[in-house]
């Protein structure tokens, strides 16, 4: 029997530390009604980037960063949960925890990173991250599990033990994918100001070479890029990134062409993965029906311009959660299109339709017992003949009006506008999107509403914007508006939302 190595036993140590910590305070978590209802949580304290997505024998695994002490930012570790449909999901024990001198420190820990199915044999890449004498140390480092579940880290760790001469000390959030037999992964960078997708290869993801600077900012494109992602659609290849220091904008793609041969991507179109204050850093897989899914963080970093603090929740000791999963889809111009998955629909319950209804200031046609914290809302309305100024929604609004969401749409603006300023004293800021429809054109919105989050699509799901908010349980109040004229709803349906815990 072979006796596990001294490294081992620390990190075992340390995930027990860690389960426990989370052991004491979960049941007390679990009981807060401001909990989401549908979107992926921690059993307890902090969470943040989505890492290691994979479909694995047959599962759904994510892996999240994770401090499992405080509802705030510490060392990070790696939770991990998994499921069969992308909706109810299992708490498996923390994966990761800070054990060995390139990931051991109170400001660093195991940082963002990837999945692969190795040949049965599941294998994440992470940043492991320190700071020696006030000097930012990340490295990349394996990890490999032969039951999905328990992992033992790499003895020649790290794999990539620094930045080559293109990159800097920011060096973080390897995503990894395979390519005719040769493993490539790409990292998020920066030089001088520029931020940069990095590019290695491998044959067995332990030996890794530098290849070269996959793409980078022309300039306007933020300083850092953090949590790259890349991968092939429908003939074409997109790299998502978060990029640090692009004012407004956080979730970026880029659609093009990859040379293998040269290590380049050559870009032609952009776009935005979420219009939204709250998602960052969205990483893809793909599952066993052929889809390529993203799921993304449902917060905001405090280097943001909107950034007030990570909100209110900490006070019930937990912070943090996952968007819902998303596929990604390649459209006839190159643009990338956001669906909410089908699965989602397994929520549905008590459901109200109304057909072609005209909409008018002062007259209500949505019942108050439709209102609640939890609903899928499809809405399209008439643009031909409407000669209202504004229409939207009034979501979780209260019942004398203290508090309220508003969706608004300018007919003569084209701007779609989320207004979270009375949403619950504590949320601030309007967020806009320019949308696209023209004319005649219908106007198209798919909301979804979950507690503290509020998820929207539009634009045939080319347009999507994302935020939270913290009203109170008794604010569940549902309204559809005209102001400045009336508008012709064709068609609006709501469904209630179960549970999936």
């Amino acid at each position: 029997m072979e006796l596990p190595t001294q490294g081992a036993l620390l990190h075992r140590d340390a995930l027990l530390k860690a389960e426990q910590s989370i052991s004491r305070i979960k049941d007390t978590v679990g009981k807060d009604p401001g909990r989401l209802k549908y979107h992926f949580m921690a059993p307890a304290y902090w969470i943040n980037d989505p890492n290691g997505l994979i479909f694995y024998k047959g599962e759904y695994h994510l892996f999240y960063q994770h401090y499992p002490y405080a509802a705030e930012w510490g060392a990070m570790h790696w939770g991990h949960a998994k499921s069969k449909d992308l909706v109810h999901w299992e708490h498996l024990p923390i994966a990761l925890a800070p054990s060995e001198p390139y990931d051991l420190h109170e400001r660093g820990g195991v940082f963002s990173g990837s999945a692969v199915d190795d040949n049965g044999v599941l294998s994440v890449l992470y940043t492991g991250t320190v700071i020696k004498d006030g000097v930012l140390i990340q490295s990349q480092c394996l990890a490999t599990s032969q039951d999905g579940i328990t992992f033992e880290k790499y003895e020649g760790n790290p794999v990539i033990p620094g930045p080559p001469e293109d990159g800097s000390a920011d060096f973080r959030d390897p995503k990894v994918w395979k390519h005719n037999g040769t493993w490539y992964m790409v990292v998020g960078s920066s030089k001088d100001g520029i931020g940069k997708a990095l590019l290695y290869k491998s044959p067995d993801l332990r030996a890794w070479n530098y290849v070269g600077v996959l793409a980078e900012s022309d300039g306007t494109m933020g300083t850092m890029w953090e949590c790259p992602d890349f991968f092939p659609l429908d003939g074409r290849y997109v790299l998502l990134f978060s990029p640090m220091g692009m004012g407004e904008r956080k979730t970026i793609y880029l659609v093009g062409d990859m040379d293998y041969e040269t290590g380049r991507f050559t870009w032609d179109t952009m776009g935005d993965v979420d219009h939204g204050f709250e998602y960052y850093a969205p990483q893809s897989f793909l599952d066993g029906q052929g889809r390529r899914i993203i799921i993304a963080w449902l917060n905001a970093w405090d280097w943001m311009p909107w950034f007030k603090d990570f909100g209110p929740t900490a006070a019930n000791h937990w912070c943090g959660a996952m968007s819902s999963p998303r596929t990604v889809e390649l459209d006839t111009d190159s643009r990338l299109i956001f669906k909410p998955v089908k699965e989602l629909e397994v929520l549905r319950r008590e459901h109200f339709h109304i057909g072609p209804t005209e909409v008018a200031p002062g007259a209500p046609i949505i019942p108050k017992y439709v209102g609640s914290d939890c609903l899928e809302i499809k809405a399209e309305f008439e643009m031909s003949g409407c000669t209202a100024e504004e229409i939207g929604f009034v979501l979780r609004g209260a019942g004398d009006g203290s508090q309220q969401t508003l969706l608004v749409y300018n007919t003569k603006t084209g701007v779609l506008r989320f207004d979270r300023t009375r949403s619950d004293g504590w949320s601030e800021g309007v967020r806009t999107a320019a949308l696209e429809r023209t004319g005649d054109e219908p106007l198209r919105l798919h909301i979804f509403v979950d507690t503290s989050v509020v998820e929207l699509h539009t634009d045939n799901y080319r347009t999507a914007m994302t935020n939270n908010i913290y009203p109170e349980p008794a604010s569940i109040a549902l309204e559809v508006f005209a102001n400045g004229g009336s508008a012709n709803i064709a068609s609006l349906d709501i469904w209630k939302l179960r549970s999936a815990w």
